[in-house]
Protein backbone atom coordinates (compact mmCIF):
# COMPACT_ATOMS: atom_id res chain seq x y z
CA UNK A 1 0.00 0.00 0.00
CA UNK A 2 1.28 3.47 -1.20
CA UNK A 3 1.27 5.72 1.82
CA UNK A 4 3.52 9.07 1.93
CA UNK A 5 2.52 10.76 5.92
CA UNK A 6 3.71 14.13 6.51
CA UNK A 7 4.10 14.94 10.03
CA UNK A 8 5.84 17.33 12.39
CA UNK A 9 2.99 20.50 11.87
CA UNK A 10 2.28 22.25 14.57
CA UNK A 11 2.42 25.61 16.05
CA UNK A 12 5.61 28.22 15.22
CA UNK A 13 6.50 31.75 16.05
CA UNK A 14 7.42 34.26 13.64
CA UNK A 15 11.22 34.11 13.22
CA UNK A 16 11.75 30.51 14.85
CA UNK A 17 12.13 27.14 12.94
CA UNK A 18 10.39 24.03 12.20
CA UNK A 19 10.95 20.60 10.36
CA UNK A 20 8.24 18.75 8.75
CA UNK A 21 8.78 15.20 7.56
CA UNK A 22 7.51 12.76 5.26
CA UNK A 23 7.35 9.16 5.51
CA UNK A 24 6.94 7.19 2.09
CA UNK A 25 6.38 3.58 2.11
CA UNK A 26 4.85 0.84 -0.76
CA UNK A 27 6.92 2.18 -3.47
CA UNK A 28 10.42 2.47 -4.80
CA UNK A 29 11.24 5.82 -2.88
CA UNK A 30 14.90 5.91 -4.39
CA UNK A 31 13.40 6.48 -8.05
CA UNK A 32 11.22 8.84 -7.31
CA UNK A 33 11.26 13.07 -6.91
CA UNK A 34 9.40 14.30 -3.98
CA UNK A 35 7.70 17.48 -3.74
CA UNK A 36 6.01 19.29 -0.86
CA UNK A 37 3.14 21.73 -1.27
CA UNK A 38 0.72 24.10 0.56
CA UNK A 39 -3.17 25.18 1.03
CA UNK A 40 -3.82 28.17 2.73
CA UNK A 41 -7.47 28.44 3.21
CA UNK A 42 -9.32 29.89 0.20
CA UNK A 43 -6.23 29.68 -1.54
CA UNK A 44 -4.88 27.17 -4.45
CA UNK A 45 -2.54 24.39 -3.55
CA UNK A 46 1.23 26.23 -4.05
CA UNK A 47 4.37 24.28 -5.02
CA UNK A 48 6.84 24.62 -2.16
CA UNK A 49 10.12 22.64 -2.99
CA UNK A 50 11.31 19.71 -4.58
CA UNK A 51 13.94 17.05 -4.22
CA UNK A 52 15.20 15.15 -7.16
CA UNK A 53 15.10 11.10 -6.66
CA UNK A 54 18.91 11.13 -6.01
CA UNK A 55 18.39 13.88 -4.08
CA UNK A 56 20.84 16.34 -6.27
CA UNK A 57 18.45 18.57 -7.49
CA UNK A 58 16.49 21.03 -5.33
CA UNK A 59 14.19 23.69 -6.62
CA UNK A 60 11.79 26.11 -4.61
CA UNK A 61 9.22 28.79 -4.99
CA UNK A 62 10.60 32.28 -4.88
CA UNK A 63 8.21 33.42 -1.53
CA UNK A 64 10.58 30.19 0.39
CA UNK A 65 13.60 30.76 -1.15
CA UNK A 66 16.53 31.08 1.32
CA UNK A 67 14.27 30.07 4.22
CA UNK A 68 13.28 26.47 3.78
CA UNK A 69 15.41 23.81 3.07
CA UNK A 70 14.27 20.09 1.49
CA UNK A 71 16.37 17.36 1.89
CA UNK A 72 16.01 13.33 1.94
CA UNK A 73 17.40 10.63 3.86
CA UNK A 74 17.35 7.42 1.35
CA UNK A 75 17.90 5.15 4.50
CA UNK A 76 14.29 6.52 6.39
CA UNK A 77 12.73 7.22 3.07
CA UNK A 78 11.56 10.22 4.39
CA UNK A 79 11.87 13.57 3.04
CA UNK A 80 12.01 17.19 5.08
CA UNK A 81 11.37 20.23 4.74
CA UNK A 82 13.25 22.45 7.12
CA UNK A 83 11.56 25.82 7.31
CA UNK A 84 13.24 28.71 9.51
CA UNK A 85 11.85 31.92 9.95
CA UNK A 86 8.63 31.27 9.11
CA UNK A 87 6.48 34.18 8.39
CA UNK A 88 2.49 34.33 9.18
CA UNK A 89 1.86 33.86 5.57
CA UNK A 90 3.49 30.88 5.44
CA UNK A 91 0.61 29.41 7.47
CA UNK A 92 -0.94 26.14 5.31
CA UNK A 93 -1.68 22.47 5.23
CA UNK A 94 1.69 21.23 3.98
CA UNK A 95 1.62 18.25 1.43
CA UNK A 96 3.99 15.80 0.23
CA UNK A 97 3.96 14.12 -3.22
CA UNK A 98 5.78 11.84 -4.96
CA UNK A 99 6.38 11.68 -8.93
CA UNK A 100 7.27 8.55 -10.71
CA UNK A 101 9.58 10.77 -12.87
CA UNK A 102 13.71 11.73 -11.47
CA UNK A 103 12.84 15.26 -11.33
CA UNK A 104 10.52 17.56 -13.16
CA UNK A 105 9.34 21.13 -12.31
CA UNK A 106 6.38 21.19 -12.09
CA UNK A 107 5.99 17.58 -10.55
CA UNK A 108 3.59 15.00 -11.64
CA UNK A 109 2.01 13.86 -8.21
CA UNK A 110 1.50 10.20 -8.82
CA UNK A 111 1.28 9.91 -4.92
CA UNK A 112 -0.14 12.01 -1.98
CA UNK A 113 0.00 12.80 1.49
CA UNK A 114 -2.66 13.94 3.89
CA UNK A 115 -0.85 16.72 4.88
CA UNK A 116 0.35 18.33 8.41
CA UNK A 117 -1.19 21.99 9.22
CA UNK A 118 1.33 24.77 9.56
CA UNK A 119 0.20 27.72 12.28
CA UNK A 120 2.62 30.63 12.37
CA UNK A 121 1.63 33.18 15.06
CA UNK A 122 2.90 34.71 18.05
Amino acid sequence: QVQLVESGGGLVQPGGSLRLSCAASGFAFSIYAIYWYRQAPGKERELVAGISSAGTSTNYADSVTGRFTISRDSAKKTVYLQMNSPKPEDAAVYYCSADRSSWGWPPRDDYWGQGTKVTVSS
